[in-house]
């Protein structure tokens, strides 16, 4: 609990001192077209991985197997694309790193780890 209260003051406060940096160097306006174009990029990205991840999932479903990854991989591009569109330059970059595989592929074990040990302690119950 502690880190989300260090993350919710921590996080907009690193971005504000990058958007003032970035808005003094490149200038208020391109800025400003900055954030937008991320956020307009960021939610195509996430609506097109979202709709490829969630067919991947619904076919698992189908043939009655564990959804597993496709569930894993759902989950953060939704996270992705949430990041994505809030204003900001690093929450932009941990967005796009999660829409794209290959950086979901690294994180993918931290977050089978985490889920696993919140089964073991009995904070998770699966029916």
């Amino acid at each position: 609990m502690r880190w989300l209260v260090i993350a919710f003051i921590l996080i907009p406060s690193t971005e504000i001192a990058v958007l003032i940096y970035s808005g003094k160097t490149l200038g208020v306006f391109p800025t400003i077209a900055l954030v937008f174009l991320t956020a307009i990029g960021g939610a195509y990205l996430a609506k097109r991985q979202g709709l490829k991840a969630w067919r991947d999932l619904q076919a698992r479903m189908r043939t009655m197997e564990t959804p597993g990854n496709a569930l894993i991989d759902s989950i953060c591009i939704f996270i992705g694309g949430i990041l994505l569109i809030m204003p900001g330059f690093l929450t932009d970059l941990c967005g796009l790193l999660l829409l794209f595989p290959g950086p979901r592929k690294l994180i993918r074990p931290f977050i089978v780890k985490w889920i696993h040990k919140k089964m073991q302690n009995g904070s998770i119950v699966i029916r």
